[in-house]
């Protein structure tokens, strides 16, 4: 170990020693220097990558700090309502129109992905189901929860999966910034210190736990997320609620939501799949290539713009894409919102049922699992 690698060891190990609130109050710190640097090389959304970037560099040196459920449930909750407020009656629309089209994006990218986990699993350098599930673009929390029930390593497709979701955000917004000119830390809303009818933001606040609990007792899916865009989406659509967010509070959202998928990786897991690393980046790439590719389909035969096709396409999460989509203009949010919406609820649906055939259907993977 070099002496400045082991000087660093030592300043990591005494962070780790101060209170939780000074290592918040750190973490806080990097990501607003990590948010600014982003923001003067020009991407989008950096208020969104930043604190992704700043808890990745935390949890891979063993800072047990984790965001508080509560928190994190409204996070999503905002999300929910960020992405219910481009839910118009023009986006109806969209998904009357292009319905036919939307399903055939939909089931290229669950058949595309269950082909690719099939693929990977074959190599052995990732065993048996944790191949497929660890692919496969549902969300990110139901994959792990199901790769767990049918003998998956849980940890491993949870890296894979927030791995991807990474690569993801990251290359949609470079794909924005450098495809469109869109850049900085913009963030959509209300301007920051515009005056605020605080009585409707109340009623979109309550409206939006609302769903979530109501979503969470039917038993959902994605739950914190799909139960607020649920309720809002259709009292915004029907012109019964106005949507109007503060700057400051998505931004807020958005830091929870990076904090959360940087700070779940951990040394350990990368130790532990040092070797498969190749494998799953290379994988979480082909992926993103295929959606590419359907990205381009879309273009060349429903010519649909390239950028707005290429987000609506992105293989997840849907939180990162929809706040890359927000702060980028001249994208057709309302139709990135559509696929990208309606691809999530086929995921968390079929997703499970694909994976499950597949290793129904695969020697190798039955005898992984045995």
């Amino acid at each position: 170990m070099s002496a400045g690698s082991g000087i660093a060891a030592a300043a990591w190990r005494r962070l780790a020693s101060w209170p939780a609130v000074a290592q918040w109050a750190t973490l806080l710190m990097l990501s607003v220097v990590v948010s600014l640097m982003l923001w003067m090389a020009g991407l989008p959304a950096v208020l969104l990558l930043g604190p992704m970037i700043a808890g990745i560099v935390f949890g891979v040196n063993n800072l047990q700090l984790a965001v508080p459920r509560w928190p994190y449930l409204g996070a999503q909750a905002l999300v929910g309502a960020l992405v219910s407020a481009g839910i118009t009656p023009a986006i109806i629309v969209t998904l009357g129109h292009d319905w036919l089209l939307f399903g055939a994006v939909v089931a290229a990218t669950l058949l595309g992905a269950a082909v690719l986990g099939w693929l990977i699993s074959r190599s052995g350098l990732i065993p048996g189901v944790t191949a497929v599930y660890g692919i496969s673009p549902g969300a990110a929390s139901a994959m792990v929860l199901q790769g767990e029930a049918h003998g998956a390593d849980a940890r491993l497709v949870a890296f894979m999966q927030y791995f991807r979701v990474v690569l993801v955000a990251l290359a949609a917004a470079l794909v924005a910034r450098f495809w469109s000119g869109a850049g900085g830390a913009h963030v959509t809303g209300a301007p920051w210190l515009a005056p605020l009818h605080w009585g409707n933001l109340a009623a979109v606040l309550l409206l939006a736990a609302l769903g979530q609990q109501v979503a969470r007792l039917l038993r959902l899916q994605a739950w914190a997320l799909l139960g607020p865009m649920l309720v809002l989406s259709t009292l915004h659509a029907g012109g019964w609620l106005n949507i109007e967010l503060p700057r400051w509070l998505l931004a807020g959202a958005y830091a929870l939501l990076g904090w959360h998928i940087g700070l779940s990786f951990r040394r350990d897991v990368l130790l532990n799949v040092w070797r498969a690393l190749p494998v799953v980046a290379g994988a979480a790439l082909c992926l993103i290539g295929f959606c590419g590719l359907l990205a381009w389909c879309l273009t060349r035969w429903a010519h649909v713009d390239m950028l707005t096709a290429y987000l609506a396409t992105s293989p997840g999460g849907i939180d990162s894409v929809a706040i890359v989509a927000a702060s980028t203009p001249r994208v057709d949010l309302p139709f990135v919102l559509a696929l990208q919406s309606v691809r999530l609820l086929f995921v968390i649906g079929l997703a499970p049922l694909i994976t499950r055939q597949v290793v129904r259907h695969s020697p190798h993977l039955k005898q992984a699992r045995n």
